[in-house]
């Protein structure tokens, strides 16, 4: 097997992650030799923090060529992160109806990024940026994709129908459901904490962050999920507005006289926890709240959307036997996670207040029937060992 490091590329809407991997001795997880986040992209003094084992982080202005990829290659340079490599792995967000397969990046596959930008012009834009950098930059580089749509691709066809005329299906339109990379980390998480029995069970997964979504699976497979056809549905987000009336579109498009860009910006970057409170900040709502209605509004809504899609999804399961919290929310607030659950005792679901309040890795009381558990995610790992997969089955002689 290849024995080189990786460098993971994890690219946002408004932001990039980055890591570099070694291999662990043993074949445990790859080890972190260097991690970091490009801040403030599409504003001016962008931010690169980046840290090394045992050292202190370092966060410096990011200069550059203009636009996000040559910033972040001249930082990467500056720091010899692009030495050495066997390959860059990239998190894609949207694979659409043709790619769910870790993949080579080759110019098909750019081709068929690029037609289906459509699907998620939020995210696909700056992925494609980044790999078309680096090929210039370094083109004796393999990329590889990693997609966060591969967790679900294999979701029944009635959780994949949209009720819209079946033409659209037919031309890719359709659920295909995101956060699959964390998804597929947490399940070997849980497989660590508790055996591989707790995998083949009845499980929830609630990656709540930025981007918030729950993801139903039963046999370690994917059965249902609240993102749909893009990472703007479902639950509420820190600027998303989820799942919303159709007919509000048509009004909104009506009344304002928006543009689709423009419509898509309000629903993307203007709603979910900041247009209700002005603050994307679960920390500074929590603090607000008691003072202020709009930042109490914006949490109570939020949580009762999540509570209302575990019950929807463990009814889809028929039952619930283990519940993951995962995500910058999922693990950091007890208060919400206390108000997600409330309620759900009907499910045989108890929480333990003291362990929940320390954010303890198993939070359900001793008599609750559904093991809760807080688990910290990590997708560039997910994509760090699908990309040396890759490289290795590429040594392998062909049939």
């Amino acid at each position: 097997m290849e024995r080189a490091d990786v460098l993971v590329l994890n690219a946002g809407s408004t932001s990039i992650k980055l890591a570099r991997f070694a291999h662990a001795a043993g074949g445990g997880l790859p080890v972190r030799t260097l991690s970091g986040q490009l801040d403030g992209l599409g504003r001016p003094g962008a931010t690169l923090t980046l840290e090394r084992p045992g050292q202190p982080a370092r966060t410096r202005t990011a200069s550059g060529r203009g636009g996000a990829a040559p910033v972040l290659l001249d930082a990467l340079a500056a720091e010899s992160a692009l030495d050495d490599l066997a390959a860059v792995g990239h998190r894609i967000v949207h694979g659409g109806p043709q790619l769910s397969e870790p993949c080579a990046l080759d110019r098909t596959r750019l081709a068929e990024l690029k037609r289906i930008v459509p699907f998620d012009p939020e995210h696909l834009p700056l992925a494609i940026e980044l790999v078309e950098a680096l090929a210039r930059a370094r083109p004796e580089l393999p990329q590889v994709a990693c997609f966060d749509t591969a967790f679900h691709r294999d979701l029944p066809r009635v959780a994949q129908l949209l009720a819209i005329p079946r033409r659209y299906f037919e031309a890719g339109v359709r659920r295909y459901g995101f956060h699959g990379l964390s998804c597929s980390y947490l399940m070997e998480a849980l497989g660590r904490a508790a055996g591989p029995e707790a995998m083949k069970g009845r499980v929830i997964i609630a990656h709540l962050g930025g981007g918030s979504s729950l993801t139903a699976a039963y046999a370690e497979k994917s059965v249902d999920t609240t993102m749909a056809l893009t990472p703007a549905a479902g639950v509420p987000m820190a600027t998303r507005s989820g799942d919303v009336d159709p007919g509000l579109l048509g009004y909104l498009l009506r009344t304002e006289g928006l543009r689709p860009d423009q419509l898509e910006h309000l629903l993307h970057h203007e709603s979910g926890l900041y247009g209700l409170a002005q603050s994307a900040d679960v920390r500074e709502l929590l603090a607000r709240e008691a003072s202020d209605s709009h930042a109490a509004d914006a949490l109570a809504l939020y949580c009762q959307e999540v509570k209302k899609r575990i019950g929807a999804l463990a009814a889809v399961l028929g039952g619930l036997d283990t519940l993951i919290f995962s995500g910058g929310i999922g693990v950091h607030a007890p208060a919400l996670r206390a108000r997600m659950t409330l309620g759900l005792e009907f499910l045989g679901l108890v929480l333990d207040p003291a362990k929940n309040q320390t954010n303890a890795p198993l939070i359900s009381a001793p008599q609750s029937r559904v093991a809760v558990r807080v688990i910290p995610t990590d997708e560039e790992v997910v994509i760090a060992r699908a990309t040396w997969a890759w490289l290795a089955a590429q040594k392998e002689p062909s049939s």
